[in-house]
Order: structure tokens, then C-alpha cells, then sequence
């Protein structure tokens, strides 16, 4: 069953990176836009992973407790503006429409530094079934 889901994610993944067939380009159907790609290393390697889809919400202000990831976490900014801090890396902004990847086993924490605007965002994650999401420093 799970080898049968990556095949199926494989192909999907395949067919978004690597272009639609003829037809899909007609008027009016709709195609995928990469909004991030990029090579990491990290990710599990057994033979099961656990995919994670979450969201967040920040109200103006708002962070996250101080953490870091056993894997890479993908985010993408649906609203707002997200400020990153990572250990011994320069802050990252981000701001509605970009995507990052945060890397495995870096201390880190995230704000909404805004006064007005809330922040919200997509996280992906792909770990080991039954990792924590992240790990409170």
C-alpha cells in the first residue's frame, strides 16, 4: 500500500515537474506553478515517511516557541509577512506567495513582526512516521 502511494505521489510529481501532456496546455485548464524547487538532503529514508499538510495562523506579533526539525519543513506564505531566524544565518523574510525551505537540525524561531496584518501559512513536513513535528529548545 505505501510503495503504491509513493508511486502514485511519484508520478504526480513527475507529471508537475516535468510538464503536462498537450492537452492540459487548452484554454481554461488549470496548471501547476512551481513556487519553490530546490535540492535537500535530510529527508527519511526508510521505507515508510508520514507526510504532514498543516497550517498557521499568527495575529500581529505572534511567534513560535524557539525549535528546531529532525527533517526539512517546506513553508509557503498565504498571507503576511513571516520573519525567520535561524542560528548563525541572516534572517529570511518572507512574504505572501514565497516558499521556504527550513533545514533539519537548526535552531529557529518565526514572527509575525507586523502591528496590523495577520500572517498565514502552509507547512509541509515528510518525516519518519511518528517524528514530533518539531523539538522545543
Amino acid at each position: 500500500m505505501a510503495m503504491t502511494m509513493f508511486r502514485r505521489f511519484s508520478f504526480l510529481a513527475a507529471v508537475l515537474c516535468c510538464g503536462l501532456p498537450a492537452a492540459a496546455h487548452e484554454t481554461g485548464v488549470a496548471r501547476p506553478e512551481v513556487r519553490l524547487q530546490e535540492t535537500v538532503t535530510g529527508l527519511p529514508t526508510g521505507e515508510r515517511q508520514e507526510l504532514r499538510v498543516m497550517t498557521a495562523s499568527f495575529q500581529p506579533g505572534d511567534r513560535t516557541v524557539f525549535h528546531s526539525h529532525r527533517f526539512p519543513v517546506t513553508v509557503y506564505i498565504l498571507e503576511g509577512e513571516f520573519t525567520l531566524e535561524l542560528d548563525g544565518r541572516a534572517p529570511v523574510v518572507l512574504r505572501a506567495g514565497q516558499a521556504y525551505v527550513e533545514p533539519p537540525q537548526v535552531r529557529m524561531t518565526g514572527y509575525n513582526r507586523s502591528t496590523t496584518v495577520p500572517l498565514r501559512l502552509v507547512i509541509f513536513y515528510v518525516s519518519d512516521p511518528g517524528t514530533p513535528f518539531l523539538d522545543p529548545h
